[in-house]
Parts: C-alpha cells; structure tokens; sequence
C-alpha cells in the first residue's frame, strides 16, 4: 500500500504505521486524514494482523493540524468545515474502535489533534522527550473531535484543566494523568513497544477483539444490562474454538496455538 502522508509496513502478524510529514512535525492535513481512514478499514479486514503500532517519523508524533491546511480551513463555510471536522471524528472512532490492539509509539511531541492520536491508542508507551498540549485554546477554538477520547482516558477532571488551559505536558506529567500507559528514555522505546507487542501476542486474537468490544459495550450500560452481557459473553467464550484451546492448554500446561515459538 502506497499512501502520500503514511507508510505502511505489515511484518508477519505486525502492522505499522508511521506519520510520514517530519518537515512540518508530521502534521495532519485532509490528505492524512483520508489515508488513515483508508488504511485502518484495510487493517479492520485483516484476519491475519495481530497488533498494530503508530508512531511518527523524525523528531515528533503528531503537530496536529497543518499550517498551510489550516489556512484553507480559515476560507471554509460551515458545511464545509463541517464535513472535514466529521471525517476526523470518523477516523479517531475507527482507531478506537478498531478490533486490534493499537500500540502508540509516541517518539515526540504531540500537539492537539496529534494528542488525540495518542488518546485513542488502546496503549500508549512514551520516549521521556515528548510533550503533550491540548493547545487548540490559544488560538481560539477547542480540541472538539477528541475531546470524548481524551475524557474516557483521563477522566473529566484532568481534561477541563489540560483543555481550558491549553499547557504544555511533559511526559511524565501525561503518565500521571493516565494519557500515556509508560514513559521510557528514548533509547528504551522500541524495546518497551517489542515487549508490549510480545505481550500481546501470547493472547488469543479473539479474546483480545472481544475485550475492546466488551469495554466499549458495557460503558453504555447499566448494571443490570451489564449482568446479563457480560455473562453471555463468557459463556460464548468458554464454548468458542478459541476458549476451548485456551483451556486446554492452560491446564495440560502447555502454550495455545496462537503463541508461535
């Protein structure tokens, strides 16, 4: 797969994709944002992926929105503002929603929208040298398409504050506020992203698109509606090609067939 703003690159059970604007911080522009749509609904299909890891070439994450973008924006009428502003909305939600584990990578700074990249990462695994900033404030507007992620992840409190104040993060202060999962020294990135994905791995590929199904499903529910799903969804399980091996396996004391030597 070819794409202008992105590379691709599909390794065994492994997809990467990497933000590939390091002139201008890997900005996101139109162009962008249709790719990243294009790609995660190929990578929703593929049976054979596993994991899926997104990272920025050169120095940064994700800037956030293009300057050069932004002056088109500017000129847009409300529908067209509005149509470019949905389709953002519907590629952070494919992210999110998608049915692999999603690693963020985040290399450096991560900036607006470029932090709501990270938000929607199922995990987010940071290098010591990135920032953060819900800057969109200090240009007269608001962090509106992520803002349901970035409440989900950190919680209400520590929004309004990042959002109404607009403050640059350091990765630490991030790791604390549960918008990044790890902080490591850059030169310990990949290896922290290597081990995550072993992690990952050594799980069923069913179970693991059941638990982001679940988690999504039972935050929309009442107790009582949950009582009742979450039980279906076990039993489902345990009956399941996958459950069963799983089992077997656990009590036999040996590794499932999902786990390659």
């Amino acid at each position: 797969m070819n794409f202008d703003t992105l590379t691709y690159e599909r390794k065994d059970r492994i997809g990467s994709i990497t933000f590939s604007r390091p002139e201008v911080h890997n900005a996101f522009n139109s162009r962008m944002i249709e790719e990243l749509y294009e790609l995660f609904e190929r990578i929703k299909r593929d049976k054979g992926l596993r994991v899926v890891v997104l990272t920025g070439e050169g120095k940064s994450f994700c800037a956030g929105a293009d300057l050069n973008w932004m002056k088109a924006v500017k000129n847009y009428g409300y529908e067209k503002n509005f149509s470019e502003s949905l389709q953002l909305a519907e590629v952070l939600n494919l992210i999110y929603t998608c049915p692999k584990p999603v690693i963020g990578r985040v290399n450096g700074a991560a900036i607006g929208g470029g932090t709501g990249f990270v938000a929607v990462c199922d995990i987010a695994i940071a290098s010591s040298s990135a920032v953060f900033s819900f800057s969109e404030v200090k240009i007269g507007i608001v962090p509106a398409c992520i803002s349901p992620y970035v409440v989900r992840r950190v919680g209400e409190g520590p929004t309004r504050e990042f959002f109404l104040t607009g403050e640059r993060l350091t990765a630490e202060r991030a790791f604390q506020a549960g918008l990044v999962n790890r902080v490591v020294e850059p030169e310990q990135l990949d290896d922290a992203v290597d081990e995550m994905i072993r992690q990952i791995l050594s799980s069923g590929p069913a179970a693991l698109t059941c638990c982001k199904d679940l988690l999504a499903t039972i935050a929309e529910q009442n107790l009582q509606e949950a009582k009742v799903h979450t039980a279906k969804v076990i039993a489902n399980l345990r009956k399941s090609e996958e459950g069963q091996e799983g089992m077997d396996a656990f009590l036999n004391k040996r590794k499932p067939n999902w786990v390659k030597e």
